[in-house]
């Protein structure tokens, strides 16, 4: 089902949030690989022993998610006319609020004095539920893109 209309699609493909995006989600990825490398590495009492690592690194993948986010409601707004959960970027929405709810839950939870144990299951969490975001993301992107080509195929853009 597509989600953007002519219309929205010509809005989408000049905005310049969609560059942005483009250019943050990658950078996203690499704070997430590092984040996951470092919390498994830990885990498993392979060359790094401090857990402040753990910590830098999931409030780093935290800060960019953030900056993602923001910039994604940015991009809803000019496109749907919505700031966010617009009914055509719900479950990338709701997808997005699960995944930062389990970001932020690892700073509550070290606030509270939560064990290592606990963190570290937190932060694996929050990377689970970022690929499963992201994996949403993709899989959409790639219905618009052969949406987009049948509208060019049909004149319609």
């Amino acid at each position: 089902m597509p989600r953007y209309t002519p219309e929205q699609l010509v809005k989408r493909n000049a905005s310049i949030w969609t560059d942005i995006q483009i250019i943050l989600a990658p950078i996203q990825f690499f704070f997430f690989i590092g984040g996951l490398t470092v919390t498994t590495l830990f885990a498993n009492g392979l060359f790094i022993s401090g857990f402040y690592w753990v910590s830098l690194a999931i409030l780093f993948k935290t800060l960019f998610f953030a900056l993602l986010f923001i910039t994604g409601m940015f991009f809803e707004k000019e496109v749907f006319d919505q700031w966010v959960y617009s009914k055509e970027f719900l479950w990338e929405d709701i997808g997005s609020t699960v995944a930062a709810f389990f970001h932020l839950l690892y700073f509550f939870l070290a606030w509270f004095g939560a064990s290592q144990e606990v963190l570290l299951w937190d932060a694996f969490l929050a990377y689970v539920t970022y690929v499963l975001n992201a994996l949403q993301y993709l899989v959409r992107i790639i219905l618009e893109k052969l949406n987009e080509r049948n509208l060019r195929m049909d004149g319609q853009l």
